[in-house]
């Protein structure tokens, strides 16, 4: 028999800061305590909240080169379009409903930026950018991309006409979702009815955490979650119910915890501080290749 999943925290939105010229985003894991070790495998959750941009003629309007080594990048595209590139060569463009899953691991310098039609139109905006740590084993493989297609996400209507689940990563009720991990992990997507319910079960060793995007929500019957929350929950029990106050849009995170030591350094995320080292010295004498502009 399954237990109700507790609730570690309710966290309403940090102040919103400018990355580059052209995402504006809250970091919610730097507000929360000891949040890479209560939600690991997620070590960054960045949310762009929807916000309109006025029309550009600058065709790089976003981040310019940065390096990345140790983990995984997924960007997710709610409202607009960004465009990319980076040292392997690779590019492409996330639009309303792709998913961008990159695999850092050894090294990769990379952009990201406003797609060039949207940037010249401007207009609204909504992005999330999840930083997904990488175990021991796979931290210096070569870097690699999954451009996720919306039409390819994993889909589950909820009875009763309560609404709809994507799935992007694991699984939900018998649907898997496109993206390959390297550990256990779900990443969900999931729009309600004013009425509607979701349910989850999760294990209660393994991690997770939830943003509502849009509307407001009631948890397990007893606590109220709004519009730019983050609810934390606990290792205790399993099962959890999202009930819509009205019509919402949550993304549901959930994964099994990497039980290695956690070193960070800016864009680097190793084992250890001697690897952070070797990073920043790799990074210096150029072994993380060129990047065209």
């Amino acid at each position: 028999m399954t237990t109700e999943r507790k609730i570690e925290g309710v966290y309403g939105a940090p102040p919103a800061h400018w990355v580059g010229d052209g995402f504006r985003v809250m970091g919610y894991f730097s507000a929360i305590p000891d949040i890479q070790r209560k939600l690991s495998p997620f070590l960054l959750f960045d949310y762009h909240a929807p916000y309109n941009y006025p029309p550009t003629q600058n065709e790089r309007r976003g981040v310019g080169p940065h390096p990345h080594r140790g983990f995984e990048t997924v960007t997710l595209a709610f409202q607009g379009s960004v465009a990319h590139h980076d040292s392997t060569g690779s590019g492409g463009v996330i639009g309303p409903g792709d998913v961008q899953w990159m695999t850092a691991a050894s090294g990769i310098l990379h952009r990201e930026y406003q797609e060039k039609e949207f940037a010249r139109a401007g207009g609204p905006m909504q992005m999330a950018q999840i930083w997904v740590n990488l175990p021991r084993a796979h931290k210096m493989d070569a870097p690699r991309y999954q451009a996720l297609a919306a039409e390819q996400m994993g889909r589950v209507a909820l009875p009763d006409e309560a609404g709809v689940v994507r799935v992007i990563a694991g699984e939900y009720q018998g649907v898997r979702g496109p993206a390959k991990t390297f550990t256990p992990l779900k990443l969900l997507d999931v729009r309600l009815n004013r009425k509607g319910r979701a349910d989850f079960s999760f294990p209660a060793q393994e991690n997770a955490g939830l943003l509502v995007m849009k509307g407001a929500v009631s948890i397990n019957g007893k606590t109220h979650a709004a519009a730019n929350d983050f609810v934390l929950f606990r290792n205790e029990g399993e099962h959890l119910s999202v009930e819509a106050e009205s019509e919402a849009h949550l993304l549901v995170l959930e994964g099994e915890p990497i039980r290695e030591p956690v070193v960070a350094y800016g864009p680097f995320v190793m084992n250890s501080e001697q690897e952070i080292r070797q990073a920043i010295d790799d990074f210096k004498r150029g072994a993380f290749g060129e990047l065209a502009d």
